[in-house]
Formats: structure tokens, sequence, C-alpha cells
């Protein structure tokens, strides 16, 4: 529901937007402020009025904000959504990353790879997806490779037990 809802938000604010990378730089920041624990307890508080959550807000963009975004925060004040920047936010990276064809990846592995490994990999998968894909390296104890690009549905595995499980399947079958 929420998300349906940020959508809404979003693509109204885009269409109105002249400098959308601009104004998403600042949401970026406003998202992460505004998705801690402590201010998302704030904004979805029944106790504080709307009308003070929207100031806590405009106070963090200070002064020199710009004007269309100091107008969305208060509309999204006045309809008690505030709490939806996070949402909207992600809604609006993932438009602009597929008008920029530009995607975002992770690539999870018990060891790390080098600069050049990793270059190659993100040049196969620009290869067969035909999307720019920036992946980003996480320790795990995974026996293999996975890669995984959310945006794009995509999700690769590659594991030693996999290999190994078919590779016994294939003898039994060769009997």
């Amino acid at each position: 529901m929420e998300e349906l809802i940020a959508k809404r938000y979003a693509s109204a604010l885009s269409s109105v937007a002249k400098d959308l990378p601009a104004i998403l730089e600042v949401l970026n920041v406003l998202s992460e402020v505004t998705g801690t624990k402590e201010i998302k307890l704030a904004l979805t508080s029944p106790i504080i009025s709307s009308t003070k959550k929207t100031e806590m807000i405009l106070s963090t963009l200070g002064k020199g904000a710009d004007v269309l975004l100091e107008n969305f925060v208060k509309i999204l004040g006045e309809n008690n959504r505030l709490d939806l920047i996070p949402e909207i936010t992600k809604v609006l990276n993932s438009d602009q990353q597929r008008i920029a064809n530009e995607y975002e990846g992770v690539l999870k592995s018990a060891s790390v790879l080098d600069a050049k490994a990793l270059a190659d990999l993100e040049k196969t998968l620009k290869k067969y997806t035909g999307s720019t894909i920036k992946l980003k390296q996480e320790k795990t104890d995974l026996e293999g490779l996975r890669v995984s690009v959310d945006d794009l549905g995509i999700e690769v595995n590659f594991s030693k037990q996999r290999v190994k499980e078919q590779l016994i399947d294939f003898i039994k079958k060769s009997l």
C-alpha cells in the first residue's frame, strides 16, 4: 500500500521538477535521516502535530532550499505522509536508474575479487543485459559467487555445492 502511494507522489514530483537529480540528491540525504528509528517514531507519532513535523523536516533543508522541494514537503506534511519520504526516494532513484540505464548490484562471495575480475564481471553483465551495472562486494560464507541486481530482477549463483550436486546427478544418469 505504501509503495503505491509513494509512486503517486514520486510521479507527481518528477513531472513538475526541472532539476530532478538535484532534488533527488537532497531527498537521498533526507531519506537517510527520516529512516532512523527516532525520526520515524516522531513522524508517525499522533502526539506531535503535522505542522511541527513539517517544520522539523523543513528546518533540515535550510534557508536556501529549492522552493519545489519545500512545497513538496509541505504537501506531504498536510497529508500526514512525511514518513513516506524514504519510500518516495526509493521510487525516484529506481526511475532515475531506469532512465540512465545504470543499476547497482551486489556480489556476494567468500573472498574479495580484485578490481580486474570485478570489472570483467560488470562488462559481461552489461553484454547480456544491455545495462551498465555497478557491483558492490559483500563478504559472506558462501562457497562460490552470487550476483544480484534487484532492480532488474537478476540473480546469478555459482556455488561449489550446486556444481557438485549436478555432477553427481550427471554421473547417476550416465550409469
